[in-house]
């Protein structure tokens, strides 16, 4: 087993996780605030769409958020 040691001075972002995290919070709350049952594919496309907000320092990629804005 290797040790890694951990610099205390740096913080590790993974863009493409916090970007997974925000659309499902996106969609969560146009699912709460539907009428129907079920989002329709288009709605869902709606949301996704415009829910793509990257950090600071990371740039919108393919419908994600990559590093290096």
């Amino acid at each position: 087993m290797t040790h890694v040691p951990v610099s205390r001075g740096s913080t590790v972002q993974d863009y493409v996780a916090l970007a997974e995290i925000e659309l499902c919070g996106e969609l969560m709350i146009a699912a709460s605030a539907a009428d129907e049952e079920r989002l329709s594919p288009d709605r869902i496309d709606e949301v996704l769409r415009g829910a793509v907000e990257c950090p600071e320092g990371a740039a919108a990629v393919g419908g994600g958020c990559r590093p290096g804005a």
